[in-house]
């Protein structure tokens, strides 16, 4: 496996508004997509850095502070590129890491899955 550098990190905010013009006005980073997901009753917003990575800023109602797993304030997730998922996915099985099922981004239309670090801190996969 090969990791090719970092996609996305995803915070979950407390105060959309406010975090929406921190991250878009002060830090000046890219407005590229922002979904009203009514079902969630909740906010994605996707902010491009100049190297093309990327900060997706959720809001949840009553979104409990951390620690809790997975939809809290703070840190969400850290995800990495790679290029081939099904491989990455498979080397980690074979290392003893649980990885979960391959799923579809519903509004990219990519791949991904989750696993979780030795302090199950939730990582990523994104496939590109």
């Amino acid at each position: 496996m090969e990791l090719l550098g970092i996609h996305h990190a995803a915070i979950i905010c407390s105060d959309y508004a406010r975090s929406k013009h921190f991250y878009s006005n002060i830090l000046k980073l890219e407005v590229v997509n922002e979904h009203f997901r009514a079902g969630r009753n909740s906010y994605k917003l996707d902010l491009a850095m100049p190297d093309g990575s990327q900060i997706e800023l959720f809001s949840f109602d009553e979104a409990p502070a951390r620690p809790s797993y997975p939809e809290a304030q703070g840190l969400r997730h850290l995800a990495f590129k790679v290029k081939n998922l099904a491989q990455a996915k498979q080397y980690l099985e074979m290392q003893n890491i649980a990885v979960e099922e391959i799923r579809v981004d519903e509004i990219t239309g990519k791949k991904f899955t989750f696993f979780a670090d030795p302090d199950n801190l939730p990582l990523e996969l994104y496939e590109v």
